[in-house]
């Protein structure tokens, strides 16, 4: 028809906004085509949150649904059973995805290329098409506090990580800072997946719990990790760059104040975090003393119900060879009465 074909050659501009990964640069010397970010990214990122919302969907009904049957876990173990269970598809996926990008764009080896030739504006497919995922991802998180009912107490908890999260993802995205922020999002999500794993093994048997105990030693070391590398990167790489300036056309943030602002946004959510770790390990350890307190107070209870029973055993005994005394000596002095 037509009228169909009008249709789709008047609303594909406006289509391909959805998919299209913006402006792309292919250098003569290299048949590789690299990216930059631009204003269509926003369409990209509402479709890919759409995308988000209905894969969040699909494993809650076919996996999480199931388990949950199978196991008959409280209102509390439910929550929070989803909670680890829809993160840490999320966190295995994008530790791997993450993981591959920097092998491939040797990041790892050669750490100097987080500062070196900055302002980064030129991506690959896997680089834009990472960020891209993961702004929509934590978009769609915060339509699913409506969608999965969350309770109201727990709705500050999620705004606040949902916050973070995107603040920290697009600051790197449009600072030009993704390489850097990539390799804090593999790190951190490596971290994190231990935590949600560790939870979930914790559900199915509570005496499983050195996953937490390994949790714990690397949290502090990604903190500490995390620090370094953004003081590296940006205190001292950026610093000492000869490409000093603010240049919006360009996408060059190399000014102090970005350097600040950066830095100190970086150290203010570590700090925050740390702060949230040392809260939850000081609640364990009184949860975990209160219960050995009731262990303790259990024992003597348990010796001195036995002691009774002892008691009431000799009392029992006592009587009965009292009666037998008493019959035995009517016995033997009838018949010298008799006499």
């Amino acid at each position: 028809d037509s009228r169909l074909v009008l249709a789709w050659l008047y609303t594909n501009p406006f289509e391909s906004s959805f998919f299209s990964f913006g402006a792309k640069f292919s250098p003569e010397e290299t048949a590789v085509n690299h990216f930059h970010h631009g204003i269509k990214d926003l369409a990209t990122t509402f479709f890919y949150m759409l995308v988000a919302i209905i894969m969040h969907a699909i494993i809650q009904e076919y996996v999480l649904d199931k388990i949950n049957r199978k196991k008959h876990f409280s209102k509390t173990k439910h929550s929070k059973f989803n909670e680890s269970g829809q993160l840490s598809a999320f966190y295995l996926f994008s530790f791997g995805w993450g993981a591959s990008i920097l092998l491939s764009e040797k990041l790892l080896s050669n750490p100097v290329t987080l500062w070196e030739g900055y302002p980064h504006t030129l991506m690959s497919f896997q680089m834009k098409f990472y960020f891209i995922c993961q702004l929509g991802y934590w978009l769609h998180a915060l339509p699913e506090l409506y969608f999965q009912k969350t309770k109201k107490e727990d709705i500050p908890r999620q705004l606040v990580y949902i916050f973070l999260y995107l603040v920290h993802i697009a600051g790197a995205y449009i600072l030009n800072l993704n390489r850097l922020g990539l390799v804090l999002l593999v790190l951190h999500y490596f971290v994190e997946l231990l935590f949600h794993v560790s939870r979930l093994l914790y559900f199915s048997n509570e005496k499983r719990q050195t996953g937490f105990t390994i949790w714990a030693v690397l949290f502090v070391l990604g903190r500490l990790l995390t620090l370094s590398l953004s003081v590296l990167t940006v205190g001292f790489g950026l610093a000492t760059s000869e490409n000093q300036g603010f240049d919006l056309a360009a996408g060059n943030f190399n000014v102090i104040f970005v350097r600040i602002t950066v830095l100190a946004a970086i150290c203010l959510t570590q700090a925050f975090m740390m702060w949230k770790f040392i809260n939850f390990q000081l609640r364990r350890w009184r949860e975990h003393a209160q219960t050995q307190t009731l262990k303790k107070k259990q024992v003597p209870s348990k010796s001195k119900s036995k002691k009774d029973k002892g008691e009431q055993r000799a009392q029992s005994i006592g009587h009965i060879y009292l009666i037998m005394n008493v019959f035995f000596c009517k016995h033997w002095t009838f018949p010298q009465a008799i006499k």
